[in-house]
């Protein structure tokens, strides 16, 4: 779960004669050659005065200009139906049923009970080789709890449902769901379904093929967190979501490959967007990693997008990195999609 961090075509008909090579049209000439093909001058055009050559030949290209400009018109109302007609709808909040139970011999962070949200603790969370093994074990959980959640995307599933099943599997592995209860939350996972960039409260809408939605999926086992969530595509996605993904997912992996001891941190927001950049694409700055472990969300802020801020990694630390990309407003209709894929880091 992260935290707050306060893009007229003109059709021209290229008049390609002999003329501008010198050759010479005289009057007695019968044909002669347009845009490739034979244009015959009929006899009773020779009996009445006849127009220069050039004349005709700017009459012709004007009907086919126009012909041409007609098929345009046509061609781009046609294709605008088509869009009008597979344009998306906007996303419409559902119904959101009360919060789950939790049995009480389950382990609970300390935030649950209240519904303020708990201040970023300011202190960087280190770990010894016990504290790297608890945060291993709490991550595994929360990746397969977040690999059966993935199973359950197709359409006329509510995110609802995905929350019931996450929540079971969660407490039938004797762990606490993390998001249910942190600062008043809800629900048990996050489930955010195409333009809702991140913390979507699952409800009773029903995906529909062509979205695409993050399920960030948070565990608390053994008095660690463990964090990480996933974009998944639910039936036919356009090409351009998936593109969307896909570079996403890359930016990610270069996030990652920063990553050892004594690297800089703003080092992984220069990558990312040094990567997203290259496809067009925006990186969100309105949203952070953040540092994580028997705290849910700690120091340091994990910036996405170029920065310039202090710090250095150290070995022993665990903290997230939680890439959100968006399609800059002009090549997205106006909409800007977004998507965020997130992963748990451990530098050992």
């Amino acid at each position: 779960m992260a935290t707050g961090a306060s893009l007229v075509r003109v059709s021209s008909l290229k008049l390609l004669s002999s003329v501008s090579h010198g050759d010479d049209f005289s009057s007695s000439s019968k044909s002669s050659s347009f845009m490739g093909a034979p244009l015959n001058f009929l006899p009773s055009y020779r009996s009445r005065k006849q127009k220069p050559f050039h004349e005709n030949l700017v009459i012709v290209s004007k009907k086919i200009s126009g012909l041409e400009e007609a098929m345009r018109i046509r061609r781009e109302r046609e294709l605008g139906i088509v869009q009008k007609v597979r344009k998306r709808q906007p996303l419409r909040r559902g119904k959101v049923s009360p919060r789950l139970p939790v049995p009480d011999h389950i382990q609970k962070p300390p935030y649950v009970g209240s519904s303020i949200l708990p201040e970023i603790s300011s202190e960087y969370q280190m770990h010894d080789s016990e504290g790297i093994a608890q945060m291993r074990a709490a991550c595994q959980l929360a990746a397969r709890v977040l690999d059966y959640a993935g199973t359950l995307v197709r359409p006329s599933v509510t995110t609802n449902e995905i929350d019931k099943a996450v929540h079971q599997m969660i407490i039938d592995a004797g762990a606490y769901p993390s998001p249910l209860g942190y600062g008043g939350f809800p629900k048990s996972v996050c489930t955010s379904v195409n333009e809702c960039m991140c913390h979507g409260i699952p409800d009773s809408r029903q995906l529909q093929s062509g979205d695409i939605i993050n399920i960030d999926v948070t565990v608390y086992l053994n008095g660690y967190h463990g964090d990480t969530s996933k974009t998944y595509f639910c039936g036919d996605v356009s090409d351009g979501m998936r593109n969307l993904v896909k570079v996403t997912e890359e930016c990610l992996d270069r996030g990652i490959a920063v990553c050892k001891d004594g690297a800089s941190f703003k080092k992984i927001g220069k990558r990312i967007s040094e990567h997203a950049e290259k496809y067009g694409y925006g990186v969100v700055d309105r949203f952070v990693g953040h540092g994580v472990g028997s705290v849910f969300h700690s120091e340091p802020l994990i910036y996405h997008h170029r920065n310039e801020e202090p710090g250095h990694m150290v070995e022993g630390q665990t903290f997230t990195i939680e890439t959100d990309k968006k399609k800059p407003l002009s090549t997205a209709g106006g909409e800007g999609e977004c998507v965020r894929i997130k992963l748990r880091v451990c530098t050992i």
